[in-house]
């Protein structure tokens, strides 16, 4: 079971209007120019929830979905592509230097949310501006990532494959973000920048997705009951989440630009995944009748998973109700042990350790450029 964390899509932006700042050449440029706008402004007020609408408006806009995630998606679909374009044609005259008095201009603004400073004060959140249209980009694909992944929980426990599908295509977006658009900017950063915008938290959020794709297909492993499928796939949950945390380890060394929640929501995370297949590896243990390791397993399990309790309540419940099965699966075991096996306890380093299986890859993402053809006066 995954713990709930949808701070990463609490973002916050500004507003951009292209054609008070990009000169168009003729009267079609004005009009994409003024469309890119309309699309954006449609997706800020979604991002910022500044708008307020009914829900019969809302969902005829989003082509009939009651769903206020999958409203979000369409909105981001209908704006991507016409950026992806603008930004192709941008590449075509970047190398002219008149061009480059454009961008800052624009003035590209947007807040974190995952940054250590990002709880929002009586003044409102911290804004980043970035004279970079990649940063537009970035930060765009980052919202994208982050509703897709909101979205896959919406399907959580109806319908657990597409769940799987929707976990594993956020993690795609995650992978493109932090390995094909954020690298072609980071040398033009300075250090006052969000932590979205570094290809490290990326690098984090598409392991986090492909964990919560993996605990998805979990459930429906769940159903067939298989005892050694189920330690190797919890432990590779917990692998995953040992991964994204070495990402964010390795780029910001004492965590000190980022949320303590996102680190917690981690640890938490695969602590809670390692005592589950610690729990599986006990039972099977049990059934090949080596039940004073079965015990140990168990023991040492309990005592590792309660060093990390998180502080929330919600995820703190969650916690409760395992390490609860858990003893009781315990106390059976030991009862067992004493009457009936007479088997000595093993110390802990003669402990076997859970076997890892990480089933899910992500989804490639390919993003889709609309072709229309812009002419700016340069």
């Amino acid at each position: 079971m995954m713990l709930s964390f949808s701070d990463p899509s609490k973002l916050k932006t500004k507003r951009i209007v292209f054609e008070d700042v990009i000169a168009a050449r003729d009267s079609a440029t004005l009009e994409h120019l003024k469309e890119l706008s309309s699309k954006r402004r449609v997706l800020e007020e979604s991002i910022n929830q500044s708008r307020f609408i009914t829900e019969a408006i809302a969902r005829e806009m989003s082509g009939g979905s009651t769903s206020h995630c999958q409203q979000v998606l369409h909105k981001l679909e209908q704006y991507l592509p016409l950026l992806e374009n603008f930004i192709s044609h941008v590449d075509l005259v970047s190398s002219n230097s008149h061009m480059v008095k454009w961008i800052p201009e624009l003035k590209i603004r947007w807040s974190s949310a995952l940054g250590s400073s990002s709880l929002f004060s009586l003044m409102g959140p911290k804004f980043f501006q970035i004279d970079n249209v990649r940063f537009e980009l970035g930060m765009t694909l980052f919202f994208y990532g982050s509703i897709l992944r909101e979205r896959a929980s919406e399907f959580l426990p109806s319908d657990l494959v597409q769940s799987a599908a929707l976990f594993r295509k956020a993690a795609g977006i995650f992978h493109y973000l932090g390995h094909e658009v954020l690298p072609s900017f980071q040398a033009t950063l300075s250090n006052d920048k969000p932590p979205e915008a570094t290809p490290s938290l990326s690098a984090a959020m598409s392991l986090i997705c492909l964990a919560e794709a993996q605990a998805a297909t979990i459930r429906k492993a769940e159903e067939r009951g298989s005892i050694g499928v189920l330690e190797k796939l919890h432990h590779g949950v917990a692998e995953f989440l040992a991964e994204a945390t070495h990402a964010l380890n390795s780029a910001t060394g004492e965590h000190k630009a980022l949320s303590s929640r996102l680190l917690e929501f981690l640890s938490s995370c695969k602590a809670l995944h390692e005592l589950q297949s610690q729990k599986y590896l006990a039972q099977g243990l049990k059934v090949d009748g080596r039940v004073g390791l079965a015990v140990g397993v168990l023991s040492e399990a309990l005592i590792n998973v309660k060093k990390n309790l998180p502080g929330e309540d919600s995820w703190r419940s969650i916690f409760r109700k395992e390490i609860d099965a858990v003893e009781d699966i315990l106390r059976k075991f030991e009862h067992e042990n004493e009457f009936v096996w007479h088997e000595k306890i093993p110390p802990r380093h003669e402990l076997p350790l859970p076997q890892c299986c990480k089933l899910v890859r992500p989804e490639p993402y390919q993003p889709e450029r609309w072709e229309r053809e812009l002419a700016f006066k340069i």
